[in-house]
């Protein structure tokens, strides 16, 4: 029977089958030293010239006694640093080919291209495996944490049959000879579910064809979507964010502390309530702060993202900051107009460390204010017609937020590049493997 590593501790001077990767191996005339891993941990194993079959990265089976280690050869680095395994037998189940890199350095020193074409050699790495650890703390924590204030999970559609909030951005897809598209969100599905089980929430993929390469972009991401009925104001759901934001960070921090002292890295700051600013107020704020003129635009470009961040945390002690109040005309045609200034919306975004982490805000629920807005946006009735049904017989006031795996992941471990926080990243340049540059052809 097997024992994983972390359990070997609890058996000394007994007889235990181990198997896993050989870490490294040394040799010291006829003794022989190597460092086998698993999924739980490291541990020494000492045996004869025997040993010297294996190589890094071969996968055995070791069956031996386990032994105290002498005080002055302790290693207090890992939880097995005080004992060994005295190799009676062994077998190699899996032989492996020399590495392209060195994977047992502190650091992965290879360029991203690189890490992504050797993709399942990087997850080897102790700092790699990290970032997914850190990234299923989130989805897990976003899971309790709605959960526990009454949401029920649902699986969204991936195929959906037209693209109401625009359609330059789809991927489309040829469904049995139909013209159908790769969902951007889950939105309209989980507004339609408020209208019969009032709180719920999605894991989903979902697509964008944003023809962008930046270190902050992916055509294929984990959105983390949720939506709540019978609310009060928009306030109620930036509220409900905010504690869904804080209790994923919290986790991150309870869980995941050795990952993220790989990474010299800290979960965010942020105070008993996170400051909220509306758009035109922040726009003001960065204006006053570098003159900078950007009090008339639509919304904040990346370096006013950063700037009123800088200020969160300057004056508020908070490297998390919400804005809110966005035009309406350049929002989709559900967001719920401000009371006091329609041309203002009642939607948010979070900001955390200079980069958007998440998209917010109430929903339009009264039936003829969604058509005036479906006419209005310039939107075919037909292409919504099952988003609308649930209107037409009573949608009770609601609203919800977003925010993808990778993004927020990416934030937290400070990475460089949002494609170290993907597992297999999708965009324009790689599908697994680089694709091939599209020739253009020349008019003649």
């Amino acid at each position: 029977m097997r024992t994983l590593i972390k359990d070997t501790v609890s058996q000394l001077n007994q007889s235990v089958t181990i198997r896993g990767r050989v870490n490294s191996i040394r040799s010291y005339g006829k003794l022989i030293f190597a460092d086998i891993r698993d999924r739980s941990g490291i541990i020494q194993v000492v045996g004869n010239e025997k040993l010297s079959e294996l190589k890094e990265e071969y996968i055995v089976e070791i069956t031996g006694t386990i032994n105290s280690r002498s005080e002055k050869y302790f290693n207090n680095k890992i939880i097995t640093g005080k004992i060994e395994l005295a190799v009676n037998d062994f077998k190699i189940l899996a032989k492996s080919q020399e590495l392209p890199f060195d994977i047992h350095q502190p650091d992965l020193n290879v360029t991203l291209p690189v890490l992504l074409d050797y993709r399942t050699l990087s997850f080897r790495h102790p700092k790699v495996r990290a970032i997914f650890k850190v990234q299923e703390t989130v989805i897990n924590s976003f899971r309790e944490a709605l959960k526990a204030k009454d949401f029920m999970e649902f699986q969204a559609p991936t195929i959906i049959p037209s693209v109401p909030e625009g359609g330059a951005e789809v991927f489309k897809v040829d469904y049995f000879g139909h013209q159908t598209y790769l969902s951007q969100s889950p939105q309209l599905y989980k507004s339609l579910l408020v209208s019969a089980f009032e709180r719920v929430f999605s894991v989903n993929k979902v697509f964008r064809a944003e023809p962008s390469v930046t270190t902050r972009h992916l055509t294929e991401v984990v959105s983390l979507d949720a939506e709540m009925g019978l609310i009060d104001s928009w306030e109620e759901v930036r509220d409900m964010t905010e504690y869904t934001i804080k209790y994923v960070l919290e986790k991150v921090q309870e869980n995941c502390s050795e990952e993220l002292k790989l990474f010299n890295a800290t979960v965010p700051k942020y105070t008993d309530k996170i400051p909220s600013v509306k758009l035109r107020e922040a726009q003001q704020i960065i204006y006053e702060r570098t003159g900078r003129d950007c009090r008339q635009e639509k919304d904040l470009a990346p370096e006013d993202e950063r700037e009123i961040c800088k200020w969160a945390e300057e004056k508020h002690g908070s490297e998390l900051v919400f804005v809110s109040h966005f035009p309406t005309k350049f929002r989709p045609f559900y967001t719920y107009p401000d009371d006091d200034n329609p041309e203002f919306n009642q939607g948010f975004d979070l900001i955390g460390r200079g980069v958007e982490w998440l998209t917010g805000g109430r929903r339009i629920h009264d039936y003829d204010t969604i058509m005036a807005h479906v006419k209005e946006w310039g939107i075919n009735p037909d292409s919504v017609d099952l988003y609308l049904q649930a209107f037409r017989y009573g949608m009770p006031p609601l609203g919800g937020f977003a925010f993808g795996a990778e993004r927020v992941t990416m934030q937290i471990l400070n990475l460089a590049n949002i494609r170290e926080a993907s597992l297999f990243p999708r965009d324009m340049e790689r599908v697994d493997k680089r694709l091939p540059k599209i020739e253009k052809k020349t008019k003649k």
